[in-house]
């Protein structure tokens, strides 16, 4: 089995996060992108969860090795038009949540014509775009401009319940769909830190397993057609 240096890009609490609790049967060892050169000659895969600022470097690098990457940023990408290596769109690493989001875009086309609503909660200090939110809107055929976001500690605890202990970190995904004989409602709640680490080691051991061909490649859709080829 091969196994593969993971470079990842970015200074916030995920990329921090990443770096300490990476570990699988495919990981070789974990390595912050700055330290890329001393990791010469080896098979590598980049984690890309930073701003954008360093997006064309590791375009580059991933153009030159033919190294996969893994999209984790929900930021506005810069992809070329062609692209010579995989790029595997993770808008979530949530292992259930990812579940979620397949169950939801496989049964998408049940609820065609149906009233949808689709409403989000994140820490107030959030400020890239809530890419589950918009990843289930697009499934449902709900407009991105539609989505309900909420920041307000106040109305996070007072209305929708989150505890004050989580009110600095969790992510509230809600969905209802009516029609004039029924409401349905499908609502995720992670209070506290989730399990991105854990999420994305398995997530990588899956995807070295895989034959990834060059071009963009949805998470999503990978769950899919592998349950798809279970059954």
């Amino acid at each position: 089995m091969e196994k593969f240096t993971v470079l990842v890009v970015g200074h916030g609490k995920l990329a921090e996060e990443l770096l300490q609790g990476l570990c699988g049967d495919t990981i070789a060892r974990v390595a912050r992108w700055e330290d890329r050169e001393s990791m010469e000659g080896d098979p590598c895969m980049v984690v890309h969860a930073g701003s954008g600022s360093q997006l064309d470097d590791v375009i580059g690098f991933c153009s030159e090795n033919g190294s996969i990457l893994l999209q984790l940023s929900t930021g506005d990408s810069r992809f070329p038009g062609v692209i010579r290596f995989p790029v595997v769109v993770c808008l979530n690493v949530n292992m259930p949540m990812l579940y979620f989001m397949a169950m939801v875009k496989h049964a998408s086309r049940y609820f065609k014509g149906l009233d949808i609503q689709i409403s989000e909660s994140h820490q107030a200090s959030k400020r890239t775009k809530p890419g589950t939110a918009i990843y289930l809107a697009n499934s449902l055929g709900v407009p991105e401009s539609e989505i309900r976001s909420e920041r307000d500690p106040k109305i996070q605890q007072e209305v929708l319940g989150i505890p004050s202990s989580s009110l600095g970190r969790h992510a509230v995904h809600r969905i209802v769909i009516t029609n004039p004989e029924m409401e349905l409602r499908m609502e995720t709640r992670v209070l506290g830190k989730s399990a991105y680490a854990s999420g994305l080691s398995k997530i990588i051991d899956m995807v070295t397993q895989s034959e990834m061909s060059p071009g963009i490649h949805d998470i999503v859709d990978l769950f899919i057609n592998g349950m798809q080829t279970r059954a």
